[in-house]
């Protein structure tokens, strides 16, 4: 029997989905609400080529079977049923629950489809690198100009905005920076001579210093304990990582003269948060989805839970040192808890944290597969990114709100894909 031709759309959906996935990351910077239908149309011609070629093995893939069982679980979860206890949130809630599978299909279709070649791999090298050089280049000029290239000020009088109008350079900026550092540095280190290697070491000072000058603790806390994760995967950059590290302890306290809002934001105010957890923001928030959690084990609230249960006077529990009986009240309410974990906890309850969880480790188990035996600089870069956006210790966005959303499932679709071509699964 003649197995079937391929349809001859197949060319054509695999150039739509190209185009669409290299198109993301210039629309993360600046039209995340647009890069939303990128990453939707490069999903969507990723079914419709599998089901034309008949290529479904990815179905069988081990993380999107634990994702697709999660996000069951979350729309279950979500289903506006009062007489059971489900769906709080109503019709709003489970339409945004329906939706999340878009970003696990964007994945898969990244990891099996879209980058499988060299050609398109490092396209998105290209891009995600001019992307954190724009990201750099524009707060160094409003550092030193009191002004990006927009006109835009600093945030808050302190915070460096970057290219953006608001606060948000340095979250992207620090996963950004992982994936692109590593190979440039190991180029540099290969070649003969004192110059290149100095060189390395003054790129990652350079990028780590502008971050750090952009004024935003966690970032600057994520992007360092990546790149000791690198250091770690790659003996040739760990000297220029611990020379990178001395420098920094003694950049951050000359922060005192260079950029004294920089070191009262960086040091001084995280100084205070962490002394003053329990009333601090994140310690309100914290306590308010630990209450929400534990007041709906079974199935949270449903997406966005968080937000449906925050302001109920009914989740209101003392502040972690009871000084506050209410914890705040209705007033310390956001859309989410700035935390992943607590997240999964709100939305879909003990079974929704331990799937998302499983979820968690299900993406980082290939991603780390045969870097101990052949540390490829990009594949440790992009692994690092994917294990510090994970991280389940520290302030986060909403899980798949945009644009760091579209930002994490970008590079966790080509860190799988790299895998996949660098060590097969078995």
């Amino acid at each position: 029997m003649i197995p079937a031709s391929p349809s001859p759309a197949v060319p054509h959906l695999d150039r739509v989905a190209l185009i669409a996935v290299l198109l993301t990351p210039l629309l993360l910077l600046h039209a995340h609400g647009i890069a939303e239908a990128t990453i939707a149309v490069a999903g969507l011609c990723f079914l419709a080529r599998s089901a034309l070629a008949r290529e479904l093995a990815w179905l069988q893939t081990s993380w999107w079977l634990v994702g697709l069982a999660w996000w069951s679980w979350l729309v279950l979860c979500s289903l506006p049923v009062p007489a059971l206890g489900l769906g709080e949130g109503g019709q709003h809630s489970l339409l945004q629950a329906l939706a999340t599978i878009r970003f696990l299909i964007f994945t898969a279709a990244l990891e099996h489809s879209i980058l499988r070649t060299a050609a398109a791999r490092r396209w998105l090298f290209g891009l995600v690198a001019a992307s954190a050089i724009y990201i750099e280049a524009q707060s160094l000029i409003q550092w030193l100009f009191g002004r990006n290239l927009y006109g835009d000020k600093a945030a808050w009088g302190d915070v460096l905005t970057g290219p953006f109008d608001r606060p948000r350079a340095s979250a992207p900026l620090a996963r950004l920076l992982l994936p692109v550092l590593p190979p440039a540095m190991t180029r540099l280190l290969g070649r003969p001579g004192v110059a290149p290697k100095l060189a390395a070491a003054v790129l990652l000072l350079v990028a780590l210093s502008i971050l750090i000058l952009i004024g935003q603790t966690v970032p600057v806390l994520l992007a360092c304990f990546g790149l000791a994760v690198t250091g770690l995967l790659l003996p040739r950059l760990r000297p220029a990582v611990l020379a990178t590290a001395v420098a920094v302890a003694v950049l951050i306290p000359g922060l005192v003269v260079i950029s004294p809002p920089t070191y009262g934001r960086l040091v001084s105010r995280a100084q205070h948060i962490t002394e003053n957890f329990a009333t601090s923001q994140y310690g309100e928030l914290y306590a308010r989805a630990l209450e929400i959690g534990l007041r709906n084990p079974l199935t949270g609230l449903g997406f966005d839970g968080f937000n449906t249960g925050c302001p109920e006077p009914k989740y209101f529990r003392p502040s972690f040192d009871h000084s506050l009986p209410d914890g705040g009240g209705a007033k310390i309410c956001w859309d989410h808890p700035h935390n992943f974990y607590f997240q999964a906890l709100d939305d879909g309850g003990l079974p929704g944290l331990g799937l998302f969880c499983v979820l968690a480790l299900a993406w980082l188990a290939p991603v780390t597969r045969g870097l101990w035996r052949s540390p490829d600089p990009l594949r440790v870069g992009l692994f690092a990114t994917v294990f510090v956006q994970l991280w389940p210790v520290q302030s986060t966005t909403a899980f798949t709100s945009m644009p760091m959303g579209g930002w994490f499932f970008l590079l966790l679709g080509w860190a799988l894909a790299e895998t996949r071509v660098a060590s097969p699964p078995p």
